[in-house]
């Protein structure tokens, strides 16, 4: 195999590693057809135009390239090839990186081809300083004084464009050649006058072997002997013996820098980066902007700056990207894409809870528990605690009618006890009715155990003082269900139920029931009871504080429990509704049972599907319709007739029987 094919092959095997390393992958390698004999011209120009068609045409706008010195003959070449053929390469510039064998070379029929694809250009030089007097020896060279110099002769042709009269071509259509001609009126493209770092390579080589051969002379000096005429010459000298002193050689050149080798036997000198500059005339100019010193210390082997870079015209200096992708923008996550290489990905989103502060993150970060995301998911903001609170206006309506339905009660238990005495009043059972009254007036005001931040005290009273409270009013609904029932029964001639009507069978109802209930409590209270709670996961961007129910079996068990008492008082009220309009209390219970059922049969599900404080705002709402409901049916008339229609407040109107 061909040497230069397998140190291709080993570059391209280290860049691929070197560059992965770092996060860079290649959107294409495409390999240039070698120029030989055998190839036929049109196949290389056409591999070459679709090779450059492909580079131009890719996303990327970094291209390394690599290659011997007439690698730039290749792309002076496909971009005149591009330009005929109607491409706009310009609008699509590339940032051109060339590895240090590469050097600017040219063939006279390129000599007005454009360089402005080099503009911008980034390239690795071997390093070189000015020599001392280099740019005055090149312009006191002229074939003139260089006798016998045929390859000078040469050049000068073909760099000025001109023939000298001795030439055997045709001099009537060429510009004779003076020999005056100044090498520095040529532009860059032809002839630089400075030194490249090629040529300072060749120059420092020729002083190391002349140091060694040196070197070498003096450490033999005394193995020499005369010859005739008076001279000295060495003996056994062999051309490997000149290695081991080359090997020592070290000394300062013109331009006042250190030549030596280190101990693998290589020039230390490391490399220039060059940024090429073109211009409108077919010169450019090579830039240094930074250095690759092996030998440096970590932290300047590489040094570059950036300030001073010039960029393709493309770019108007702003600083080129070379991506398969946009950067993915905080808030978003990288996720590579199949079948592309690594570095080529697509942004998603951060999930909710998660953010993402640096742009191209891998993993989006998860907030803590007490924080959300923002919109742009690129930052963890503070959960807010919340409750409903009376400063909001939620908790404020639900406040005010918890209030006014207190007010209320307390109206109708006043008016029932300023008109204790009349007939209305006795014959609903004054203590069933005031108990009634008094436990809708608890419920009405244990609404404030609801709202305001919870308190560990406020979270074991809440749920078991309005579940009492509630059971002691159905308790009371119901034994007056029975007691009107009771009571109709009673008036039948020789009944012998007569003797169950009367405040023993309604308190023993009432305390019975709401003795059950309180057990029940009891029992919650001292297995699992309810504590102060924060929900961080409900809501988004809120804490809510809250009781949590301790036990979620017990809270829904002394619902049921108020539900069953609710639809045996609603079933026997139901059935007592056609009594004769003396005893009409029934319809009045049974309309009040309907609405008392209805509400709490739908709290459940509207329980359940509301979060925060939500939840406890339909908790007091049901509270307050459901007792307010109780007071409506159960009160309203009789304070009507009590209040302003007190002519039918009468005996004589309560015994009336109609059928």
């Amino acid at each position: 195999m061909d040497f230069s094919v397998i140190k291709m092959e080993m570059f391209l095997q280290n860049m691929l590693l070197t560059f992965s390393r770092s996060g860079i992958c290649f959107d294409f390698i495409k390999k240039l057809p070698v120029v030989t004999f055998s190839n036929q011209l049109e196949n290389i120009i056409g591999v070459a135009s679709e090779i450059f068609h492909a580079v131009m045409e890719s996303r990327a706008n970094a291209v390394v390239i690599h290659g011997g010195i007439h690698i730039i003959i290749y792309l002076r070449a496909a971009f005149r090839l591009l330009v005929f053929e109607g491409l706009q390469w310009s609008e699509k510039g590339k940032v051109w990186i060339m590895t240090a064998e590469m050097d600017f070379t040219s063939l006279p029929f390129q000599r007005g081809f454009d360089l402005d694809f080099l503009h911008g250009a980034l390239s690795f030089a071997i390093h070189s300083e000015d020599i001392l007097g280099f740019q005055t020896f090149l312009q006191v060279r002229t074939p003139a004084k260089e006798k016998g110099d045929g390859f000078l002769k040469d050049f000068w042709e073909q760099a000025f464009n001109c023939l000298f009269p001795s030439s055997k071509a045709d001099e009537e259509n060429e510009e004779a050649c003076t020999g005056k001609e100044k090498l520095e009126t040529l532009p860059g493209s032809v002839f630089e006058m400075r030194m490249t770092g090629h040529s300072y390579s060749l120059y420092n080589a020729i002083y190391a072997v002349a140091h060694a051969l040196h070197a070498m002379h003096s450490s033999i000096s005394k193995h020499r002997t005369v010859i005739h005429g008076g001279g000295w010459r060495l003996w056994n000298l062999q051309p490997w013996q000149l290695f081991h002193f080359l090997r020592r050689v070290a000394f300062n050149n013109n331009a006042e820098e250190t030549v030596s080798f280190d101990k693998n036997g290589e020039l230390v000198g490391g490399f220039d980066v060059i940024n090429w500059i073109t211009f409108p005339n077919k010169s450019f100019l090579r830039v240094k902007i930074g250095r690759a010193d092996p030998h440096a210390p970590p932290d300047k082997a590489f040094t570059i700056s950036e300030d001073t870079i010039v960029w393709p015209s493309r770019f108007n200096q702003a600083l080129p990207l070379s991506l398969c992708n946009d950067n993915c923008h905080p808030g978003y996550r990288r996720a590579k894409k199949e079948g592309k290489p690594f570095c080529c990905y697509d942004c998603l989103p951060c999930t909710e809870g998660k953010i993402s502060k640096q742009k191209d993150m891998d993993d989006c970060d998860q907030c803590p528990e007490d924080h959300y995301t923002n919109d742009e998911q690129d930052l963890c903001l503070p959960k807010v605690i919340t409750f409903l609170s009376y400063e909001e206006l939620l908790g404020t309506i639900l406040a005010i009618f918890a209030l006014s339905l207190s007010c209320i009660t307390v109206f109708v238990l006043g008016t029932f006890m300023r008109y204790h005495n009349t007939p209305i009043v006795k014959a609903n059972n004054r203590s069933l009715s005031y108990t009634l009254l008094i436990s809708l007036l608890l419920s009405f005001l244990c609404v404030f155990l609801f709202i305001g931040r919870p308190e560990k005290m406020t979270c074991l009273l809440r749920q078991p003082a309005f579940s009492i409270i509630f059971s002691v009013a159905i308790s009371c609904m119901l034994a007056k269900t029975i007691t009107v029932i009771l009571a109709f029964m009673a008036k039948e001639p020789g009944s012998t139920r007569r003797r169950w009507v009367g405040k023993r069978l309604s308190i023993s109802l009432v305390l019975s029931c709401s003795h059950l209930q309180a057990g029940i409590c009891a029992i919650w209270l001292g297995t699992s009871p309810p504590f102060l709670d924060f929900d961080m996961q409900s809501l988004t961007r809120e804490i809510v504080a809250e009781c949590n129910q301790g036990s979620v079996f017990m809270f829904y068990l002394v619902l049921g429990y108020m539900g069953l008492l609710s639809i045996i008082s609603f079933s026997v009220a139901f059935l007592a509704r056609k009594l004769p309009d003396s005893f009409n209390e029934a319809k009045f219970i049974t309309f009040s049972m309907l609405l008392f059922c209805s509400v709490w049969l739908s709290f459940v599900p509207t329980y359940l599907s509301t979060k925060g404080k939500y939840m406890v705002a339909v908790e007091i709402f049901s509270i307050l319709a459901s007792g307010a409901g109780l007071l409506a049916f159960i009160f309203f008339p009789k304070c009507y007739i009590i209040l302003l229609r007190p002519e039918l407040n009468k005996r004589d109107q309560l015994v009336k029987r109609t059928y």
